[in-house]
């Protein structure tokens, strides 16, 4: 046999030897977004982040109830006091409609941050249900969201929020 013969020969049987290992590779797809969206974790953090900051939220709007007072008391009886009683009033609400601000800022990126704790842990028991699946059921590969294209058969999403429904 001539060498280039041979060569092809060879390449033939690597090729050959690559295709049917490929066969054998399992792979699997999540959606991510989905799991997010229909986890039970999802929902009780969601519940949890409100209990935490219902106090808060409900004092903001007691003091724009309460800005929203002082502004229309001051329009109303602001022709009837002195100058340095307006200036007076006009400069509490300011200072209080600052305060309001403040704790709003605050309040906000509170939440944000708390969020970003819960997602966490959330990706964390996610990547720990994924890996539990693929497992159990022998995947050699299971990819996220952000593929160009996977087939409806390798999609385990569902699998991965059954077992997170079980936890």
């Amino acid at each position: 046999m001539s060498h280039t013969l041979k060569i092809l020969v060879v390449a033939g049987f690597m090729s050959v030897g690559l295709h049917v290992q490929a066969l054998e590779l399992k792979v699997g797809y999540v959606q991510v977004d989905k799991i997010l969206q229909e986890a039970p974790q999802t929902a009780e953090s969601g519940k949890k982040l409100e209990r935490e900051f219902s106090p808060r939220s409900q004092e903001l709007d007691r003091m724009a109830k309460q800005i929203k007072e002082l502004e229309t008391a001051l329009d109303k009886d602001g022709l009837t006091i002195t100058e340095a009683e307006r200036r007076n009033k006009e400069r509490d609400v300011q200072n209080i409609k600052i305060e309001f601000q403040r704790k709003q800022r605050e309040l906000r990126e509170d939440i944000n941050l708390r969020k970003n704790e819960e997602l966490g842990s959330l990706q964390d028991r996610i990547n720990k249900a994924v890996q539990s699946v693929a497992k159990a059921e022998n995947y050699d590969l299971v990819m996220y969201s952000g593929v160009a294209y996977a087939a409806d058969k390798i999609d385990i999403t569902d699998k991965v929020l059954k077992l997170l429904g079980k936890k």
